[in-house]
């Protein structure tokens, strides 16, 4: 499963920010640019969780071990 978000939602959101800035956003436009924010924050934390999950870490001694988070859990 891939957990980027295609360049079409990115630009819709850089999009929207410049409009934020010079002229403002509908309502519509605003529910809009929080839904994709919100969508962008989550394929993000989902793709570290990922990186992060597939980490080792090589000790001194040459051994690897895989990198845990506290009680072995990761973030949803």
């Amino acid at each position: 499963m891939r957990y980027d978000m295609n360049k079409e939602k990115i630009d819709r959101i850089n999009f929207l920010a410049r409009k934020q800035k010079t002229e403002g956003l509908t309502d519509q436009e605003k529910q809009e640019q929080f839904e994709l924010r919100r969508e962008y924050i989550e394929s993000y934390k989902r793709s570290l969780v990922s990186q992060l999950e597939n980490t080792y870490i090589v000790e001194k001694d040459g051994t690897k071990r895989k990198l845990t988070q506290k009680n072995n859990k990761f973030p949803n």
